[in-house]
């Protein structure tokens, strides 16, 4: 069983001390490919040189995430230029709108996304999108943009059912971590995750974030990995009501698509 996880956080200062022992264990467990989440000037350049240093195995994103989205200037604009360029790059993000946490301004969150989405069409790239607590303003801004994209995914899902056919109706991919796992806010995603066609299904783990809460034993750093991914599959398996093994074979060959993968 071959895995794709589709976003993990692999520049995260927490790998820095163990990052050959993590990814040796994510092939262990059957994951073939991480793309790793660029979401930040640095976090782009880091990304970029963590696949220069495992070709094959990691892939990234390039992109700032609206917690940085008033750090953005023309240089950021243009390093993912520059970045999206590379075949090493899949898509443009971690973009998108959080007014959850409100780090950064909602105008200047807007402005950014919009930037973005700019150069995912203009460079025929797809988009690897964050969503939390914005959708009316998210769903406006992209669809003046969907027509040119050539595909987009609301990376962590975890909106409502609603919410979630107003994506799929924008022809938008769906990426499901361990928040399904946990009781306490992520379990409703089981009543109506079956609604997601086969082929815009994909898993993630967003390493080092979002430990699956029924995971055991827990890890003494609380810490998330990519050898979590199986974790993940199987709850999402059991809630589309598929054999896991078909559910894996189907997220890895969606995941190649959206990315242009080597299959």
């Amino acid at each position: 069983m071959q895995l794709i996880d589709i976003g993990a956080n692999l520049t995260h200062s927490s790998f820095r001390h163990d990052l050959q022992d993590v990814l040796d264990d994510a092939t262990a467990a059957g994951v073939s490919t991480i793309v790793v989440t660029g979401a930040s000037d640095e976090g782009n350049r880091d990304a970029q040189q963590l696949v220069q240093q495992y070709p094959g195995l990691l892939y990234a994103t390039a992109g700032v995430h609206p917690h940085h989205a008033g750090e953005y200037t023309d240089a950021s604009d243009g390093l993912i230029r520059e970045l999206v360029a590379s075949n090493s790059v899949v898509a443009v993000g971690e973009c998108g709108l959080d007014y959850c946490r409100n780090y950064s301004p909602h105008p200047a969150q807007r402005q950014v996304f919009e930037r973005q989405l700019t150069i995912a069409a203009e460079n025929d790239m797809p988009v690897f999108m964050h969503l939390r607590d914005a959708f009316d303003e998210f769903v406006a801004i992209v669809r003046d943009y969907r027509a040119d994209l050539p595909a987009a995914v609301a990376h962590c899902f975890t909106g409502t059912e609603g919410e979630l056919e107003g994506l799929l109706d924008m022809d938008m991919h769906i990426g499901i971590t361990g928040w399904i796992c946990d009781e306490r806010r992520g379990h409703h995603l089981r009543e109506f995750l079956h609604k997601v066609p086969a082929d815009r299904l994909m898993v993630e783990t967003d390493a080092p974030y979002l430990l699956p809460r029924d995971l055991l034993p827990k890890p003494k750093d609380r810490r998330n990995v990519p050898a979590n991914l199986p974790h993940v599959l199987q709850a999402v398996a059991a809630a589309v009501g598929r054999p896991v093994e078909q559910v894996a074979i189907e997220t890895t060959q969606t995941a190649q698509r959206f990315f242009t993968l080597p299959v």
